[in-house]
């Protein structure tokens, strides 16, 4: 990809101005992808089982990146608890990325599609207003 490939210059520019609550949505947005394709490549023959795995390991990266992203001090029980379900998370998808079975990696997509609708739902109630994210990351326990 060049440097001036106009959807990853959307790509950048959207995450550079989106506040921190639409980087969460985001995060989960990109998880819950790559599980889809996952599970698309699943249906497949077994020539696919790499594609699954690089899926798989890219939702993991993606739900480790919002374990590392939380912040416990301000965060307090949610954070504690945001931790044990991204924890589960990474665990049934380690599971279902073992086996290349479909059940793991189905309960996480419904899981994070949950979380994800809960956090739009958070940003909408709010008002939020876009501004730029500061360059220290995301602070999801806010």
């Amino acid at each position: 990809m060049s440097a001036t490939d106009p959807v990853q210059a959307y790509r950048e520019t959207q995450i550079k101005t989106a506040n921190q609550i639409k980087l969460i949505v985001m995060l989960y947005d990109g998880a819950i992808r790559h599980l889809n394709l996952a599970l698309e490549d699943l249906s497949g023959s077994h020539e696919h089982y790499d594609r699954v795995n690089n899926h798989i390991v890219a939702a993991q990266d993606i739900v480790s990146e919002l374990m590392a992203s939380l912040d416990f001090e301000r965060g307090g029980e949610i954070a504690r608890g945001l931790f044990s379900i991204y924890s589960y998370a990474n665990r049934r998808l380690l599971d279902g990325n073992v086996r290349k079975d479909r059940a793991p990696l189905e309960e996480v997509k419904r899981l994070l599609a949950e979380l994800r609708d809960a956090w739009a739902g958070i940003s909408a109630r709010k008002g939020l207003v876009e501004h730029t994210v500061p360059s220290g990351g995301v602070n999801i326990a806010r």
